[in-house]
């Protein structure tokens, strides 16, 4: 069929060339990238797509075949990877070391490859190429199987938003072109990408040397009935790649070539404008409306991303360099405090709270420091961990604080105006890479909120620490009790504070649902909510902490960053996790309240374990299996000795 098709073309171009031409123009256009570990055979196989696609000129392919012989790995034989890694020391090594980009076409569509490194010390090159790609080939050497490196480029191309995954396994030739090895990794990587946002994913089992499934069909495995790879290429959806619905023009330069024209020109990054259209410019919130739409080639009717345009409006109003036009209604977020997943990328020097960056997003440059890091993400794990500065290649989530406010989308509703890079002020160079988070999924709320007010003066204290601690007989601490509703721990929190009362010891119970029907009775279930909820009865907690209690909060806290922020609050030294790590179905069956009832009916919504993602703690200082213990009574009575004994090996029992 691919025969006929190339057949098809030639005959094109030799009887119409300029009907090939104009059909080639409107073309659709494919960017991919090839990513995983290294040696998993990423350079080879876009040397095999070129070359089996009959894409390399006949003096490269000779330059090729000589240098084969000098510096290839195929006992002589053409190195297919020798036609992409152009660098010497690449060929010198055989590894890439820098982004190169490759470009062929088929009848179908036009593409542009992007061959990315695998070793992790070039990461942040991996993530460059990354980051204008609508779809990702993932190798995965079927010999090894899935690698940190395979993990941490998938982590990385979630992040950047790319929807399309293709999981080539390679180099079946080596293990017999087994089935059975084909469907293990297949299992093994669908497990850790259950943990990562959802997206299309295909399998193709190939060996990119001889040229299995790349462009031909394989003969060595029948067993396998999909799609070769340019197959999938050349028929996978691209729709969505572009947000269509909302109206976003940076501001780039301000064209005056005479008094009687002024005009505003940049790249349209999403939505559609058109003559007439009432717009708002960001971050002044001044309004005006479109008048004309200038291009080189003649004004135009309407304008789409990705079309560079100048737009002129019907009044004088301030607008320049950095600034925005959205239409009114239709409105990004625009602050000086903002939250982001950021690539660090500096081999020099970690990303560290308090240091100053220059910060460019769009057309927008301005001074910016890190006021905190939220957690480091484990690539093998995707688990979260406090960390007090990012390194080389380390992922997290940070705080920033910028001088002059940006004007951004969420890096997943809109890739151009939801990214920025963060550069060291001393050397220029490109320190970082951030996706900017939408304010309500990130769950931070107003734990870093400053007083309002400028005159507040706290009153001193007239009873000191220490006399508390005498008088009461005990230290003051607080355990947070987490798990999925139904679990158990209000029970164990308050059968807990019972036997701290029997004790002669004082204790207090904060329960979420409880607090929510007076201090918290504005707040719903969101992510941001649930945060809040949580933030004031820590606040509370911190409070009776300082008058010597024991505080046993219990609280669903099913965000990880959110229970940081509480250990924070509180102070590490006084603060401790509990997980009580009864099971989803464990809970369903006790439903104590007919939440899971409720959910299952669609009569309530972001229950978590069911809808909304329950992270469980990594950091816990006690785990109780609930379900485990027996009885409900045995349960709650062995849950309460495990606590008292981790109390008082802190210290709070003092006499």
């Amino acid at each position: 069929m691919r025969a006929d098709s190339n057949a098809a073309e030639q005959e094109m171009i030799e009887r119409d060339i300029e009907a090939y031409l104009g059909r080639h123009e409107t073309k659709e256009l494919l960017r991919f990238l090839t990513c995983g570990s290294v040696d998993d055979g990423k350079s080879t196989l876009i040397g095999r797509l070129l070359h089996d696609t009959h894409m390399i000129h006949e003096d490269t392919l000779a330059a090729a075949e000589r240098d084969s012989k000098s510096m290839g790995t195929q006992a002589g034989e053409l190195d297919l990877a020798l036609l992409v890694d152009g660098l010497k020391s690449e060929r010198e090594q055989g590894i890439t070391i820098d982004v190169a980009y490759r470009y062929f076409t088929t009848a179908a569509r036009k593409y542009i490859i992007a061959d990315t490194p695998g070793h992790e010390q070039f990461t942040r090159n991996m993530a460059t190429g990354a980051s204008t790609c609508d779809l990702a080939i993932l190798l995965v050497d079927a010999r090894h199987g899935v690698a940190v490196q395979t993990r941490r480029h998938s982590f990385i191309t979630s992040l950047l938003g790319i929807r399309e995954i293709v999981v080539a396994i390679n180099k079946m030739d080596l293990v017999g072109h087994a089935q059975e090895r084909f469907e293990e990794i297949m299992h093994d990587y669908s497990a850790f990408a259950s943990k990562l946002p959802a997206r299309n994913m295909r399998f193709i089992p190939m060996s990119a040397l001889n040229g299995d499934n790349v462009v031909h069909r394989s003969t060595a495995m029948p067993w396998y009935d999909g799609p070769t790879l340019l197959e999938h290429l050349d028929t996978v959806p691209l729709a969505g790649r572009r947000n269509m619905v909302d109206f976003r023009f940076p501001v780039q330069w301000v064209n005056r070539p005479n008094l009687d024209f002024r005009g505003f020109t940049g790249t349209i990054a999403g939505g559609c404008v058109k003559p007439g259209d009432r717009v708002m410019v960001l971050p002044s919130r001044k309004t005006s409306s479109i008048s004309r739409i200038v291009t080189f080639d003649g004004d135009l009717a309407q304008a789409t991303p990705p079309l560079s345009v100048t737009l002129t409006l019907a009044d004088e109003i301030d607008c320049s360099r950095g600034d925005m036009l959205v239409h009114p209604g239709n409105e990004p977020h625009v602050s000086q405090d903002v939250h982001a997943m950021i690539v660090w990328m500096d081999d020099v020097a970690p990303l560290v709270p308090g240091k100053e960056y220059l910060l460019k997003h769009g057309t927008n440059k301005t001074p910016a420091s890190i006021t905190s890091i939220a957690h480091r993400i484990d690539v093998n794990t995707l688990e979260r961990s406090t960390s007090p500065a990012l390194a080389l290649n380390d992922i997290g989530q940070v705080a920033i604080r910028t001088s002059r406010p940006l004007v951004y989308d969420a890096y997943t509703r809109n890739r151009q105006t939801g990214a920025f890079v963060l550069i060291d002020r001393l050397t220029n160079a490109t320190a970082g890479a951030g996706m900017l988070l939408d304010p309500s999924d990130v769950g931070e709320g107003h734990w870093k909120d400053a007083p309002q007010g400028g005159h507040l003066a706290p009153s001193g204290r007239v009873i000191t620490t220490e006399e508390r601690e005498k008088r009461l007989g005990q230290r003051p601490f607080t355990l947070l009790f987490t798990g999925l509703s139904g679990c158990g721990k209000t029970e164990i929190a308050r059968a807990v504070e019972r036997r701290l009362f029997d004790l002669g010891r004082f204790a207090a119970v904060i329960d979420g649902p409880a607090l929510r029907s007076g201090m918290s009775r504005d707040l719903g279930f969101s992510k941001v909510d649930r945060s809040e909820n949580l933030r004031r009865g820590m606040e509370l907690a911190k409070t009776l902490n300082e008058l010597g209690l024991v505080v046993l909060a219990s609280f669903t806290a099913p965000d990880s960053s959110v229970r940081i922020r509480a250990r924070e609050l509180v102070g590490s030294d006084r603060f401790a996790v509990v997980h009580v790590s009864t099971p989803l179905e464990a809970c369903r069956r006790r439903d104590p309240v007919g939440l899971y009832r409720d959910a299952a009916s669609g009569a309530v919504k972001d229950v978590p374990g069911v809808d909304f993602e329950y992270e469980a703690p990594t950091d816990a200082e006690i785990t109780i299996p609930f379900h485990e213990l027996g009885t409900p009574d045995a349960a709650i009575r062995t849950a309460v000795e495990r606590v008292l004994t981790f109390i008082e090996s802190r210290g709070v029992m003092v006499k």
